[in-house]
């Protein structure tokens, strides 16, 4: 089995050779994930100018009395509703997808889901 903290090096070795190719700007920002054990976070980036335009994780007050568990599948699809609902209000409608070297499956894959059934574009 693989250890830790050689699996975590593999995944950013990952991320830093997919983010070489997806690149957001101010017309189709970037969605990048972040999933620890406990929670998963997202954040609607633009990469020319650096800053991050929407954030949301299921540590949001929003969230707090619906998710029970930040870990999970549910967590995920509720996090990505969020962010979606966030940046349409944020007149921000397309974005590219940043997986974050993690493989599109399970918690990146619910999250990616509920952002487009909620209209967001990728």
């Amino acid at each position: 089995m693989l250890d830790v903290s050689k699996r975590e090096r593999s995944r950013v070795r990952r991320h830093h050779r997919v983010r070489l190719r997806v690149f957001g700007t101010a017309q189709r920002p970037r969605l990048n994930v972040f999933r620890s054990n406990a929670h998963i976070y997202a954040q609607v980036i633009d990469d020319t100018t650096g800053r991050t335009l929407i954030s949301a994780s299921s540590l949001d007050k929003e969230l707090k009395g619906k998710v029970k568990n930040g870990g999970n599948v549910t967590a995920a699809a509720a996090v990505g509703r969020l962010v979606a609902e966030r940046a349409l209000k944020a007149n921000v409608t397309a974005v590219v997808f940043d997986r974050g070297g993690y493989k599109y499956h399970g918690r990146v894959k619910a999250l990616a889901e509920a952002s487009r059934e909620k209209g967001l574009k990728f």
